[in-house]
């Protein structure tokens, strides 16, 4: 862990993972990149965690990569640029397939590999100011460790065109894109984001993490008889789990689930 992200959860079960460097516009680094790893993996190991927020300090969200790691960088071989590639691309996956269901908190200007990131998240919220760039043409690079993310987000013919123009684009296009899930005022951000980690606590901390896995399985795949047979074997796992009979019951009896705090209402 390095202070270029900082990690708390609070007493709701909120994991919070914050990019810290807003002296830098929180520009990716290896730090930063490691930082990004090992917190997403204490996240996705830590059962006090519910929910994940990916918020950043300062004005932007994240320029992209850092200046001065992209001059390393235009010095590697090619094979340590396939290594450095690899660690940013470990990082990205550890979030798209970390087990909770993860938010990205957007403000201002989300650059480059910082697309990758929000696109990585299960949902997306954004000030309505915020832009957006896949920038990487600009300078000859392309955004391919977050392409399959940016891909899956937006779509095959969409992406190429951002991956080619390296146009900026507002929050209302990336909405409408698929990019973000909401574009709200600034002073209705947090607001936003906490009404969805209240509405996500409410539920079966196990089927919200295997519902998120079943999107991401089914996703693409032909609806043919193995499909038929993986989601039937799914569903019926799922009803004789220990949550699964706890929700199935305490819906029959009309009480609260016992994943809810004492004293909650249905």
């Amino acid at each position: 862990m390095t202070e270029h992200v900082l990690y708390e959860v609070n007493e709701q079960g909120v994991g919070r993972i914050t990019l810290n460097r807003a002296d830098k516009h929180n520009a990716f680094n290896e730090d930063m990149i490691a930082g990004l790893t090992a917190s997403f993996e204490r996240a996705g190991n830590d059962p006090a965690v519910k929910v994940v927020v990916l918020a950043s300090n300062g004005k932007n969200f994240s320029a992209g990569a850092d200046l001065n790691w992209m001059q390393k960088m235009a010095g590697y071989t090619e094979a340590q640029n396939r290594a450095d590639a690899m660690n940013l691309a470990t990082m990205l996956h550890t979030l798209y397939t970390l087990p909770k269901p993860t938010i990205a908190r957007v403000q201002g200007a989300a650059y480059a590999g910082a697309v990758g990131l929000i696109a990585c998240c299960d949902i997306a919220i954004a000030c309505k100011l915020s832009k957006f760039c896949l920038s990487e043409a600009k300078i000859g690079l392309v955004p391919a460790t977050i392409s399959p993310y940016v891909i899956e987000a937006m779509g095959k013919r969409i992406a190429k065109r951002y991956f080619m123009t390296a146009e900026v684009f507002t929050a209302r296009r990336a909405r409408r894109l698929g990019l973000i899930s909401e574009a709200v005022s600034e002073d209705q951000l947090d607001a936003t984001i906490e009404q969805l980690t209240d509405t996500l606590r409410r539920n079966s901390p196990e089927a919200v993490s295997q519902s998120k896995l079943l999107v991401n399985t089914v996703a693409g795949q032909p609806v043919d008889e193995s499909m038929r047979a993986l989601t039937s074997d799914w569903i019926a796992r799922i009803r004789v789990s220990e949550q699964g009979q706890e929700g199935l019951n305490a819906f029959l009896q009309k009480r609260p689930p016992n994943w809810l705090p004492a004293g909650s209402k249905e």
